[in-house]
């Protein structure tokens, strides 16, 4: 049986990270006598997309998900010369092709396999009985019946017979009353007895690609999609539109998004909720928001009573991303090295809210033209905004007649753009989204006691009268070095506060004021991370 990610099989997967073509591959020597579900009890490497078979030609064309899973399902069975029935088989290459994109979204969103999970089965149902009423809509691998639960899985050759099983099956005659949905690819199980050897086998597999690339000169390993010349007869396009799920190829390091278990890898596709644990219990928000980069979020929940956070991001690219750069670099916060996984899986974004944030959405909000500073209070804006949801951090840019309003999700936001409206004292006022600091580039450590990144009190205006754990500029270096560098681009940032135009859904107030407009607190960021760099 191959499935254990020995080193061969670990270092072919770790080669085709980020392969989204040649994810094919041949089996042929079949016994005459062979049934498909003895063939596929060999494959323990993660969930197949389609099986072909050619029982004319004694062969089957096994697709997988990615090409790094089918990588190390051909390596793997090389090395052990897999056999059927005492029988040699041969093991090759299919034609590479693209996942289909109707596939691709119900893998991405609602964890689409081609197990069938039927649930509320009669005591009298028979394995033969559900084999003989589904094989109708395609051809099937393996039907089980768990008895005492009166639960069923029908593995068919194929997501797309799955999807419309998923999809028909409860609207018709006799099914109405069954639970129908996916279960989990058995070709995606690892025995617990294995996961240990599994897990330090690609691990090996993926320090020595690493190792071996960081020794090209100039090579930024980040965006490093490794082929070797056993697969150079496969293309790796530069922007693909499906990524491994086990090596995603986005600007991090491609490190653990499930490596250690890739039917887990598989199961978090398009979940954008990512779970950080064992924070310490004087850790504020801001200063996670200070330390999350690579992506925009939608939402945060930050529970100090449990020491744990749950982030979720506007794309679930992102949020793997994320997921791989900490596990792989590490997140340190106030001497505490924090936890992450993965969250209750998120789903795909309403359409709304994608549609607010196509057009410009953020949970940033921006207020210009501020008059008096005395009057528009750190205290005064908490007490305004706290009603529309909580805060993470209020940001002043006193220079510029300027604040931030970092609210914890995006939803939260709108509602305070909109509803900031009525109220008469910011009539004046030029209120919109801001950029969301989350979403700038990831960064090295600036090595800060803190952990990597920008401490927490390093965004705040120097000259706040708000109280702040650092010390007053004159008697700190690094607040007066931020502060001359945020003085020295007012320039730059106030050729950006141009007025904007209005957003769609916010017609001009009658007295003039009250007009929306945008400001990117993201110079402002990057000012304060050079300056304590």
């Amino acid at each position: 049986m191959t499935g254990n990610y020995g080193p061969a099989a670990a270092a072919a997967a770790a080669a085709a990270a980020g392969n989204t073509t040649g994810r094919t591959v041949y089996v042929g020597g079949l016994p005459a006598d062979a049934s498909v579900d003895e063939l596929l009890n060999l494959v323990r490497f993660g969930p197949i997309e389609n099986v072909r078979l050619l029982p004319e030609r004694s062969c089957v064309f096994i697709s997988f998900l990615d090409g790094s899973t089918a990588a190390a399902f051909h390596a793997d069975a090389q090395v052990k010369k897999l056999a059927l029935h005492g029988q040699e088989l041969k093991i090759g290459w299919g034609k590479a092709s693209q996942l289909a994109p109707t596939v691709q979204v119900a893998v991405a969103n609602q964890q689409a396999t081609r197990n069938v999970f039927v649930g509320n089965l009669a005591d009298t149902t028979t394995e033969q009985d559900l084999r003989d009423e589904l094989q109708r809509f395609g051809p099937i691998d393996q039907v089980k019946i768990v008895r005492d639960k009166n639960i069923g899985f029908v593995h068919f050759l194929g997501i797309a017979t799955a999807m419309k099983v998923v999809k028909d099956l409860p609207l018709q005659a006799g099914w109405t009353d069954k639970r129908v949905n996916y279960g989990k690819d058995r070709c995606a199980y690892v025995p617990k007895a294995q996961q240990a050897a599994v897990q330090m086998a690609q691990q090996q597999a993926l320090a020595a690609v690493h190792s071996q690339h960081a020794q090209i000169p100039g090579s930024p390993y980040a965006s490093f999609t490794p082929m070797t010349p056993s697969f150079s007869n496969f293309s790796a396009p530069n922007t693909p539109s499906f990524g491994s799920p086990v090596f995603p190829s986005n600007g991090f390091p491609p490190m653990t998004g499930g490596f250690g278990d890739p039917s887990m890898a598989v199961s978090q596709m398009g979940n954008r909720n990512v779970y950080l644990g064992n924070i310490h219990p004087d850790t504020t928000t801001e200063e996670l928001c200070n330390n999350i980069r690579g992506g925009q979020l939608q939402q945060l929940k930050h529970m100090q009573d449990k020491n744990c956070a749950f982030v979720t991001f506007v794309n679930a690219e992102n949020a793997m991303s994320f997921y791989n750069h900490a596990n792989s670099v590490g997140l340190t916060i106030n001497t505490r090295k924090l936890k992450v996984g993965w969250g209750k899986h998120s789903g795909s974004l309403p359409s709304a809210l994608l549609q607010a944030i196509q057009s410009g959405a953020s949970r940033n909000v921006y207020i210009g033209n501020i008059p008096d500073f005395e009057v528009f209070t750190d205290a005064k804006l908490k007490a305004d905004f706290a009603e529309y949801g909580e805060i993470e951090m209020i940001n002043f840019l006193k220079e510029k007649g300027a604040a931030f309003i970092n609210f914890m999700s995006i939803q939260s936001a709108q509602s305070a753009i909109e509803g900031v409206k009525q109220n008469p004292d910011y009539s004046a006022l030029r209120i919109s989204f801001g950029k969301d600091r989350c979403a700038n580039p990831p960064r090295a450590s600036t090595g800060t006691p803190g952990g990597p990144g920008l401490r927490a009190s390093s965004m705040r205006n120097v000259s706040d009268s708000t109280p702040s754990p650092h010390p007053h500029p004159a008697n700190d270096p690094i607040a007066q070095t931020i502060a001359a560098a945020e003085a020295k681009t007012n320039a730059a940032l106030a050729a950006s506060m141009q007025p904007p135009m209005a957003m769609a859904s916010s017609p001009p107030a009658a007295n003039g004021g009250g007009s929306t407009g945008s400001l990117d607190e993201g110079e402002i960021v990057e000012v304060a991370v050079k300056a304590e760099a």
